[in-house]
């Protein structure tokens, strides 16, 4: 073989390397969209499921707690019918005051239910800020994408494979609604 030939091989080889390279990577940012893709809908399938159900357990909880509020009130009121005003006036100091708490703490219970809205309230924040997180990522991988199918020399390659532009992806007035408290609360 002369050097030539050498040469002209090697060129060719190079040419073939740099068009695999080019072809592998437009490849990588088109399988990069799809995957940003299905990460956002499997946020907003969390997000539809997620939701819904925390509003439920909350719902039941606050219904939960209320019931026993009630029932604390009639008890009090029941038993306040049925005794004298005067029924600590016999116990000695230590027991009055144990009794002035206890009557203070039925009157001001804890309520739990806060922390049930908490938890629901912080799970829907962060299941946004996923949902918002996948959004910047399809985002970015659609502009990687569409800028390596744009720039010499991979538009080339990208106009012999028949590698198109991809679209953005646009919010459909469903989701750019997303979800109504409201409506779940009722």
């Amino acid at each position: 073989m002369n050097t030539t030939t050498i040469i002209v091989l090697s060129a060719v080889a190079l040419l073939v390397i740099i068009l695999i390279a080019l072809y592998n990577r437009l490849n990588i940012r088109r399988n990069q969209i799809e995957n940003a893709k299905s990460s956002l809908e499997a946020l907003f399938i969390k997000r539809s499921d997620l939701i819904p159900n925390l509003v439920t357990v909350v719902k039941e909880y606050t219904s939960y707690e209320r019931d026993v509020l009630d029932k604390i009130t009639r008890l009090r009121a029941d038993s306040q019918k049925d005794k004298p005003s005067m029924e600590y006036q016999h116990d000695g100091d230590l027991s009055s005051a144990v009794k002035r708490l206890m009557v203070q703490v039925e009157n001001y219970p804890e309520l739990k239910a806060n922390s049930q809205f908490t938890n629901l309230a912080y799970s829907w924040n962060e299941v946004e800020e996923q949902i918002t997180a996948g959004r910047r990522y399809l985002a970015s991988s659609i502009t990687y994408y569409n800028d390596a199918i744009r720039i010499f020399p991979s538009n080339m390659v990208a106009g012999m494979f028949g590698f198109k532009a991809h679209e953005w992806e646009r919010a459909t007035q469903e989701q750019r609604k997303g979800l109504n408290a409201d409506e779940l609360f009722k």
